[in-house]
């Protein structure tokens, strides 16, 4: 049997279910996943860098679905987390907290508190001030935190200004030459102990070359720093592996391994891996369907029933996602589409004159490479329910959020006080 999203006699599948059938049994727009692509990918990470012995942490913020955290966590994985919730939803998952990194620039004093009972890791931080609210959050709980200092090299990743986090004019991490200053300094602080530099230079990196730049500082500070007398036990290099949306052509795994072996030459240092979008995006498809086709005088538009409010990455970040017919292509010269939602907005679209087979209204589309920053980034815009995803292993299909109603999402809200028992006309 085939694995993963391929096409039998024409039509989409996802594994030994046909999409259609998904559409059929739990409507539409609807996520995707496959639980034997996530699986594969995981593997294929593991292999690619086992000779270094990480410890491998997902990062969450791709898709914090509990049953995709699940998955991995049942392959050995541990978690890159950015708040208290993805830590509740890294435990209840079954990542053990000794395998969790909190990292992110704002850490609240209730995080950190979390964070601390659980007994994660380390806390990934990100500036001096930070240090300091650490320090006295783990003193007046008689602890002591774990500490990886954020490094930011100042390294261009050469990916999407929204997502490039390693330059120095960007809100993250420790500049070098502070960074070694407060690692030094910090060992006269209580409730605190550095055993790690970290570092994370962005996402969707397609070039190994600023992997290769922003691990050699980070690895070098690491060695001044331990000639300094600071007993660093680890490195954490982050992650940030980017895939193929369109014509990307990223590192390979082998490449990526490299840059990141060649920095932990000699050095003794455990080592920390935080992927994400590597793992997840090819894993995952929005499911929807054609509601119109509309032709105007310059455009023809493919009008879906999903929207910016499932899917923001279009607009947010200009990005370029694969489109395609659920059911077998219809033959003929192909033709250009707008294809967007139905959100009262300019800015709600997938694609932009993209060529297309052509379209009518009812069919399905499948919007691939979506599993990473797609469900998790949604909302409710528009008053309209968020979207179910549904896990898929071979012929098995388990919906693991269901769709929300809209009874659900009014009753989120509630009338003031002073408002109940109004009319509907404030009478």
């Amino acid at each position: 049997m085939s694995k993963g999203f391929h096409r039998r006699n024409g039509a989409l599948h996802c594994d030994g279910v046909a999409l259609a059938r998904v559409a059929r049994d739990f409507g539409t727009p609807a996520w995707v996943y496959s639980q034997t692509v996530l699986e594969q990918r995981w593997r294929l990470f593991e292999k690619a860098t086992a000779d270094l012995d990480p410890t491998i942490c997902y990062a969450l913020k791709a898709n914090s679905n509990q049953a995709v955290i699940a998955t991995f966590a049942a392959l050995g994985a541990g978690a890159d987390i950015v708040s208290a919730g993805e830590l509740a939803r890294a435990l209840a998952a079954g990542v053990p907290a000794k395998k969790i990194v909190f990292a992110g620039v704002g850490k609240s004093e209730a995080e950190m508190a979390m964070a601390l009972e659980a007994g994660i890791l380390q806390f990934n931080v990100e500036s001096a001030p930070e240090l300091a609210r650490l320090s006295a959050v783990a003193q007046a709980m008689n602890t002591t935190a774990s500490v990886a200092i954020r490094v930011n090299p100042d390294v261009d990743a050469k990916t999407h200004r929204k997502i490039t986090t390693g330059k120095s004019e960007n809100k993250f991490g420790v500049e070098l030459a502070q960074a070694r200053e407060l690692a030094i300094a910090a060992r006269r602080l209580k409730g605190v102990r550095i055993e790690a530099l970290s570092t994370h230079i962005g996402s969707q990196i397609t070039d190994v070359t600023p992997y290769r730049a922003a691990f050699r500082r980070v690895a070098d500070l690491a060695k001044a720093l331990r000639a300094d007398g600071v007993a660093l036990k680890r490195l954490d290099f982050g992650g940030g592996l980017g895939v193929v949306y369109r014509d990307e052509t990223p590192p390979d795994l082998k490449a990526y391994a490299a840059a990141v072996r060649a920095a932990m030459k000699g050095t003794g240092f455990g080592l920390v891996l935080e992927p994400g979008r590597w793992l997840v995006a090819d894993a995952g498809l929005l499911l929807a369907r054609v509601e119109y086709v509309k032709q105007g005088t310059a455009k023809r538009y493919a009008i879906l029933d999903a929207a910016m409010n499932d899917l923001i990455r279009p607009t947010l970040y200009e990005a370029w996602m694969p489109i395609e017919p659920v059911a077998k292509p219809r033959a003929g010269r192909k033709l250009p589409y707008d294809i967007v939602g139905p959100v009262c907005e300019s800015g709600d679209f997938f694609a932009h004159d993209r060529q297309m087979p052509k379209l009518a209204e009812g069919d399905l589309v499948a919007v691939r490479q979506a599993g990473a920053y797609g469900s998790v980034m949604s909302s409710t815009y528009n008053a309209r329910p968020l979207a179910p995803e549904l896990l898929v292993k071979g012929t098995k299909i388990a919906e693991i959020r269901g769709r929300q109603s809209v009874e659900a999402l009014i009753a989120l809200d509630q009338l003031a006080p002073w408002q109940a028992g109004k009319s509907r006309r404030g009478k």
